[in-house]
């Protein structure tokens, strides 16, 4: 499992401090290290002492040489059956506290303590995840900067996203942040300004540049995972220009993709748009070009459906316009043969100023959920006009679940992700308590929950050392963790950051001499609970081996006797 960080001793007097009172942990590892097993949580059984939650908020600086965490806390009522709000600190949100049963076992109560303890150059910490900068990009070997779009996770494990500073690169990075540049492009006929990757049933991976190419409107190209690059398409403007979306492979083993201007219906204002049509043999088609009437303009990526027809969002146009004559935007379906559906407009729903309270200009592209219905964001309109997150129907019938505060972030420019735990989560280009994005996660009845704001770390100048200003969506890893980029901040221009679910006990009961135990996951995590009998003592021992997560909780039981007091935490293994 590797080295732990040394967990921090709560003496009896700070444990029976009044509620609200704020404490200051220090870690007391020197420094950075390389990520070992994250610790997350933890809990003792002593005897004669009121259960008490601590929950966890990072500080807005970094101090050289140590972790200094905030911590509330807050006395719980114990008895049979009951269930307790934990009041947080300050823009904080609450934490449920679930029933914590009395037994026999010499009527012993529960003390329950949260706390994470991580060591890594930059990092945040909230009640609920951790945050990790694994890589900021700068102006030296790493080649150009500012990533515009979401990472893809290959088969072989590795993360693939692209940079946009110069001409672009490819990159590959490790999830403990070991950066290769695979291809940096230059500007000539490989195009310039890649725009997302989508990995092929081959293994190889496909994508576009926004400039470049032979006309220098754009390119589709192949890429092998040692960097070899092959180009399959130049753009001609006609057939569309300026592709500003990664590419899907369809259940047929073609690429299908959209270019956000161009096509045979463009006009000088740049009112265009298509959705293509690529096959294994580099045949282009060109399936449709947008009118910019009702049909909308500026095509987003496309997602396909189970339905194997695909589904989209345009930024503009629509059957919906503002006393300025500005649109809106529209959601649509097409068939892989080019038929198109517009399946909604927005703007259909306003308040008494005509202002579109159903969202309006989405950036991003939709996903499908489990349900079968389509998740996506725009980056206006709402209650606030900064931003909504929707639900639509296959027969296009809209819910709003979200409208944006701006404090909880605002205009949302990619696409959400659907997490093993069925919620959805999704990042906002501005907005936050710090005004440089978010990360949030939402559930399918419309329950919002802010994850991270970016600007938390900052150095001396309060220039964000965690990034700023994400503009792809997030990828959930194979280790359960969630992964993203942000165009700006970090050392140079922009990051590489992993979020990381803080698992929470869900259950702890006692009876007879058996503790059980039951804790939150995310699938493809690995856990290991382990104990101690002193706190001050590193020897921490293993209970039962580590498992591995398929759901979304785990649990384990613990035979007890009438021995010392038991410590107990949980190891989320790299």
């Amino acid at each position: 499992m590797g080295k732990f960080q040394r967990p921090v001793k709560i003496r009896d007097s700070q444990a029976l401090a009044p509620p609200g009172r704020i404490l200051r942990l220090k870690s007391n590892s020197g420094g950075a290290s390389s990520r070992g097993p994250v610790i997350f949580a933890g809990f003792c059984l002593p005897s004669g002492l009121e259960p008490l939650i601590i929950l966890p908020g990072s500080q807005k600086n970094v101090n050289s040489g140590f972790t200094s965490m905030k911590v509330h806390l807050t006395t719980l009522h114990v008895g049979r059956g009951t269930s307790t709000m934990i009041e947080p600190g300050s823009g904080r949100k609450p934490v449920s506290a679930l029933p914590i049963r009395r037994s026999d076992w010499r009527q012993r109560v529960m003390r329950l303590l949260l706390a994470i303890f991580l060591v890594m150059p930059v990092f945040g910490a909230r009640a609920g995840v951790v945050f990790t900068t694994i890589y900021s990009f700068t102006n030296g070997n790493d080649g150009p900067t500012y990533p515009l779009t979401a990472l893809v996770q290959g088969s072989d494990g590795y993360l693939y996203g692209t940079t946009s500073g110069g001409f672009g690169t490819v990159f590959q990075i490790s999830t403990n942040g070991v950066l290769t540049i695979l291809y940096a492009f230059n500007g000539g006929n490989d195009g310039a300004g890649s725009s997302g990757l989508v990995q092929g049933s081959d293994g190889d991976f496909y994508g576009t540049t926004s400039d470049g190419g032979t006309n220098n409107v754009g390119t589709v190209f192949q890429l092998s995972t040692n960097g070899g690059l092959t180009s399959w398409h130049s753009f001609t403007g006609i057939d569309g220009e300026y592709p500003s979306a990664a590419l899907v492979q369809g259940s047929d083993g073609d690429f299908y993709g959209t270019t956000s201007g161009g096509g045979v219906h463009a006009n000088q204002f740049g009112q265009g748009g298509t959705v293509f049509q690529i096959n294994t043999n580099r045949v282009f088609a060109s399936l449709y070009s947008f009118t910019g009437g009702d049909d909308g303009y500026d095509p987003s990526g496309l997602v396909p459906g189970s339905d194997h027809s695909f589904y989209g969002t345009t930024t503009y146009g629509g059957s919906h316009t503002n006393q300025f004559g500005g649109t809106y935007g529209t959601v649509f379906k097409i068939s892989t043969n080019g038929q198109l559906t517009t399946l909604y407009a927005f703007g259909t729903v306003t308040n008494a100023n005509g202002e579109p309270l159903d969202g309006a200009n989405p950036q991003g592209g939709l996903v499908q959920g489990s349900d079968g219905d389509f998740y996506g964001t725009t980056s206006a309109g709402g209650t606030n006009n900064v931003g909504t997150v929707f639900q639509l129907s296959t027969n296009g019938g809209l819910t709003s679940l979200h409208s944006f505060t701006g404090i909880d972030g605002e205009q949302p420019s990619a696409a959400l992700v659907q997490g093993s735990d069925g919620n959805f989560y999704g990042t906002t280009f501005g907005g936050g308590t710090n005004q440089d994005g978010a990360v949030f996660k939402i559930s399918t009845n419309g329950q919002f929950t802010t994850l991270y704001a970016f600007g938390t770390v900052t150095n001396a100048n309060g220039e964000p050392l965690d990034g700023a200003n994400p503009q792809g969506g997030l990828v959930q890893g194979s280790d359960g963790s969630f992964y993203g980029t942000t165009t700006y901040g970090g050392v140079g221009g922009g990051t590489v950051f992993r979020l990381t679910i803080v698992p929470e006990f869900q259950a702890v009961t006692l009876t007879n001499s058996t503790l059980s135990l039951t804790w939150s996951t995310e699938a493809g995590g690995v856990y290991q609970l382990q104990y101690n009998s002193d706190l001050s003592s590193t020897n921490w021992i293993n209970l039962n081996g580590p498992a591995k997560a398929t759901g979304a909780t785990l649990s384990t039981t613990d035979s007890l006797t009438n021995g010392p007091q038991r410590f107990y935490r949980l190891a989320l293994s790299p």
